[in-house]
């Protein structure tokens, strides 16, 4: 408050009175009249934005829950810090002054709809969907009126989890379980044209104006007899393990040229391009809360590009059984760093039938003791009413770590198993890597399971990003719960840890990385294409190899002043594009992971060698480990040079040792180690076996005349 004067945040006013701790509100006076009050959004909603840290924002009310002052008052955002001027944010939030969401909710309509900041859309967005719904809550705590009388309130409904039966998805769709919007071409240049910005209109979306934009499907999931015809039992299980009681999901699926969700956020990062609206709140999806969905299951679906399941956070005011809808922003680039937004809204409204009416409510008197107690300290004056004090406390659940393991068990299992297989190679590799063509399938097909189920299945690719939070978590508050959310990545990062200690960095580069997994697959069909490999001179690699580590520590150096931006740089890694995202992404990100795929073509996993930051911070910790698995020939290096021609990374030096740090555990100079075709070691001591087996063979001696002498043929 020591920032801020008080006519800044309602006009007019010239002190503040005192703080109440619950709710944490300060009283605003114009002399002795009370005039508004005074709150920050943080203590409220989630105001989480692109940093993953708080934006803070003072906000000031009149005495009807008015929103009459804002101001930002600190952020981390680095698209704010970093370029975009604050002025444009400030000028943002200016537009929700004057907004009632009392009155808004009243009324049936949202918070009002402005332009947002081309560069820092979600940064805008949280900072007014927090404004938005942080108001509501403490309008309603103070019990203020909204400035007039509300409309008679409609008879309670609630979801009946009994209701209904599986459908097909024509019958869900003719009875308005499942809602469709279905907008073409022309559809959105017509809509730019009509919000009158030049720039937007001189660049429309290419293509004839009945060419298909985007069909979107949107439906509630949570009711059992719907979630269940869309998802089938066992998808429809997972996601249950998902919710905590009382907390819905819905299911959004689009297809056409335009993608709902984007591209731009990061893992635990927001979907910028939908957001639900009911009343006065306004709900916004993040990453940790969001589940893929491979296809629908209802009978005569259609195949959708994408499908996603879409949680409604914890502490959000929605009501399943009321109407919400889901607003869709369409972006247009009007220039190199400047954007045009248009909205388009589906509206949905759950069928009747799988409702029911609402149970009375509790006579009055019958508040819990905690709502009580707050009441019974609240100041006079300040509105807040027991039932409305008790539905500030958060209810006692699950926390969302525990139920993503309940929801995982099936992937947990499947990662374990890919570990104790991988142990057992390391452990048992002299007898594997005897049998050359054998190693070489088990070898091909952990490649595969890597590839196809660790990375495009299950998503479970580790980034350096998960080393600068750790990092920056142990500076700032180390909490297990974020660590926590992912299961596998957990599990992974685990077993990496311990790897470390045993083989070095290897046994993730060599084997887990599925990035890594698609650039060896990938140049083995390039040689089996008669695809000539490069073999980078030796001096040249090794003024090539410490660029990896130098992007390390820059990017470690970023994270030390701003998390998110090193996030942002940290895209050196194609892994998102290629893994995560699969290639549905902006066309330059597409183009900088294919480019770096083709260079893995003629030069083996080029991108692990030179400029990947994860392997370099592996690279670190990896030096202290503790075995030396890897079996080396006095000769090696002198006058032998095979394993140093063939190595794949170029690992092995010329006087044959084994930089620890660039190796990948391919365990293909254990091959040669053990080959008594291709080493030369073992070529010389086979002949000299062969040799000294053919000198002492005995031959048959020739049987002589009785009296006469034996004689030896040698």
């Amino acid at each position: 408050m020591d920032q801020v004067a008080p006519g800044e945040l309602v006009p007019g006013a010239d002190r503040f009175g005192p703080t109440r701790q619950s709710p944490p509100v300060a009283q605003v006076f114009r002399g002795d009249q009370l005039v508004g009050y005074a709150y920050l959004n943080s203590q409220y909603v989630n105001a989480d934005g692109y940093s993953s840290k708080p934006i803070h924002v003072l906000v000031g009310l009149d005495t009807a829950g008015t929103i009459v002052g804002v101001k930002l008052v600190a952020h981390s955002e680095p698209i704010v810090l970093i370029g975009i001027p604050e002025k444009r944010v400030v000028d943002y939030l200016a537009v929700f002054v004057g907004y009632n969401p009392l009155k808004a909710a009243a009324e049936g309509t949202g918070p009002p709809r402005v332009d947002l900041v081309s560069g820092a859309t979600v940064t805008v967005l949280v900072m007014g969907e927090s404004v938005t719904r942080s108001a509501v809550r403490v309008a309603r705590l103070l019990g203020l009126d909204g400035g007039g009388t509300a409309p008679a309130a409609a008879a309670a409904r609630v979801l009946d989890p009994e209701a209904g039966t599986v459908a097909g998805w024509r019958q869900l769709l003719e009875e308005g379980a499942v809602k469709h919007l279905s907008l073409t071409v022309g559809d959105v240049n017509r809509r730019f044209a009509e919000a009158g910005d030049p720039a937007a209109v001189r660049r429309p979306q290419a293509g004839a104006p009945d060419d298909p934009f985007i069909d979107l499907y949107v439906a509630l999931v949570s009711q059992p007899a719907i979630g269940r015809s869309l998802l089938g039992e066992s998808e429809y299980a997972s996601m249950l393990g998902m919710l905590a009681p009382g907390q819905q999901a819905i299911l959004v699926a689009g297809d056409g040229i335009y993608s709902f969700k984007g591209s731009g956020y990061v893992r635990g990062g927001i979907f910028d391009r939908i957001e639900l609206i009911q009343g006065a709140e306004t709900i916004r999806f993040r990453d940790q809360l969001h589940r893929r969905v491979g296809s629908i299951a209802a009978a005569d679906a259609p195949s959708l590009q994408e499908i996603g399941i879409f949680i409604v956070p914890e502490g959000s005011e929605f009501d399943p059984a009321q109407p919400w809808r889901l607003q869709l922003l369409v972006q247009r680039a009007t220039g190199a760093l400047s954007k045009a937004f248009v909205s388009f809204d589906l509206p949905y409204s759950i069928p009747a039938r799988y409702t029911r009416a609402a149970a009375p409510p509790p006579e009055a008197g019958a508040a819990t003791a905690p709502a009580a107690r707050d009441a019974a300290e609240a100041p006079s004056g300040s509105g807040l009413a027991a039932t409305d004090a008790g539905a500030f406390l958060e209810e006692d659940t699950d926390p969302l770590w525990k139920r993503m393991w309940r929801s995982k068990v099936a992937a947990i299992a499947m990662l374990g198993v890919m570990l104790v297989a991988l142990t057992l190679v390391f452990f048992f590799q002299d007898a594997l890597v005897r049998r050359e063509k054998l190693f070489d399938r088990i070898r091909l097909a952990y490649l595969v399971t890597t590839l196809f189920w660790l990375g495009w299945v299950a998503q479970a690719q580790l980034s350096v990003v998960n080393v600068l939070t750790f990092t920056t978590s142990l500076r700032s508050g180390f909490n297990w719960s974020s660590f926590l959310i992912d299961p596998l990545i957990f599990i992974l990062w685990c077993s990496v840890a311990v790897a470390l200690l045993f083989w070095g960095r290897g046994a993730f580069c060599g084997w887990l990385c599925p990035f890594g997994a698609l650039q060896e697959l990938t140049n083995r069909v390039a040689r089996a294409l008669k695809v000539p490999q490069l073999k980078i001179p030796w001096g040249v690699h090794q003024r090539l190899w410490p660029i990896k580590y130098i992007i390390f520590l820059g990017l470690f150096g970023v994270s030390l002043g701003s998390l998110a931006f090193a996030e942002q740089l940290a895209e050196v890694e194609p892994f998102k594009t290629a893994i995560v995202l699969r290639f549905m992404r902006e066309w330059w990100f597409v183009l900088f992971a294919v480019a770096l795929i083709v260079a893995g073509l003629f030069v083996e996993r080029f991108f692990c060698r030179y400029l990947c930051p994860l392997g370099a911070a592996l690279a670190i910790p990896g030096r202290l480990r503790m075995f030396d698995w890897l079996k080396r020939y006095r000769e090696c290096g002198n006058p032998c040079m095979r394993c140093f021609k063939e190595c794949p990374v170029e690992a092995i030096h010329p006087e044959g040792h084994i930089n620890p740090n660039e190796c990948i555990s391919c365990l293909h100079c254990q091959v040669l180690y053990h080959s008594d075709t291709k080493c030369p070691v073992k070529i010389q001591r086979r002949l000299k076996r062969e040799r000294r087996e053919a000198t002492g063979r005995s031959i048959p001696l020739a049987v002589m005349p009785a009296g006469g002498e034996q004689s030896a043929a040698t």
